[in-house]
């Protein structure tokens, strides 16, 4: 059965992407088109560009996580850089763009000026990927054109209607990595080099800049679940797959083998709502076949 996809933001729990493409894949639905955003918008990327489940779970297995949030000297206003993942983006992707992919794909972007969304769906595909996880305030905005980005999720942190743009008649698969508006809001730490003793940390930790730090992101995951959650009663995906993330953090350094599995684990569940609305699709298909001859 042909689907569409949607994958959300969340940071690290966004491997568990990797997980749901895999078992989506492996139950013999065909992903005819995927939208991301932040997170998801990078998979979506790499997806499209005819890497396998295995090969981006690999990818993202091998990387030092500990060297991607380096800080260079262009890196506009932000609490990290992102030195380490324009290196990486270097080797992945090179200098691919969107008319090099194998299925249609777009992410998403927030135009700092305008207050608008943007839809990447050209030109280099590193360019947009640094524009959709530009997390505000952790990462820094990147510029394309006349546009100064930063992370989709702000506005739409699982981009359902612009996977239904890319492919209009197939159902669409939403994955949210949101927590639900009643799950309690957890701590959030700065993220801190793995060198530092830990008493230094701890000492840190307790700093009134972390302490804000703190409150901010908590602000921000409270924003994006409410944000989320009218956005999907609006654009209604046909299916949501929500895989159990809630106890990682945005920066956590993660076993990406273990957050691969809530995917796979959340597409178990969600099968028996997937084979209704594709069994559903298939007998809608064959009456207006009929209808048509």
């Amino acid at each position: 059965m042909d689907i569409s996809l949607a994958l959300g933001g969340g940071g690290a729990k966004g491997n568990s992407h990797i997980g749901v493409i895999r078992r989506l894949t492996n139950e013999g639905y065909r992903i005819q088109a995927v939208a991301g955003t932040s997170f998801g918008g990078l998979v979506a990327v790499l997806y499209a560009a005819g890497y396998s489940a295995d090969e981006i779970e690999r990818i993202f297995s091998d990387v030092d996580q500990s060297r991607l949030y380096r800080r260079e000297p262009q890196d506009g206003p932000a609490l990290l850089g992102l030195a380490g993942v324009r290196k990486w983006l270097r080797d992945v992707v090179g200098d691919k763009t969107f008319e090099d992919l194998k299925i249609p794909c777009a992410v998403t972007a927030v135009d700092i000026h305008s207050s608008n969304e943007v839809i990447l769906a050209s030109g280099f595909l590193k360019d947009a990927i640094l524009a959709t996880i530009a997390l505000p305030g952790i990462f820094p905005p990147h510029k394309i054109n006349e546009w100064v980005l930063m992370d989709g999720g702000v506005l739409d942190p699982v981009p359902v209607s612009v996977a239904r743009m890319l492919a209009p008649d197939l159902p669409v698969v939403a994955v949210v990595l949101t927590d639900s508006l009643q799950a309690p809001v957890r701590a959030y730490h700065l993220p801190m080099p793995s060198i530092l003793p830990r008493s230094i940390m701890d000492r840190i930790s307790r700093m009134n800049f972390a302490q804000a730090f703190d409150i901010f992101m908590r602000a921000v995951d409270l924003s994006g679940r409410s944000v989320a959650y009218y956005r999907l009663q609006v654009d209604a995906p046909e299916v949501i797959v929500r895989p159990e993330v809630q106890h990682l953090s945005l920066l956590d350094k993660v076993n990406v083998r273990e957050v691969v599995r809530l995917g796979e684990t959340a597409v178990e569940r969600a099968l028996p709502e997937l084979e209704r609305v594709t069994s559903w699709v298939n007998r809608l298909g064959r009456k207006l076949v009929k209808v048509l001859r």
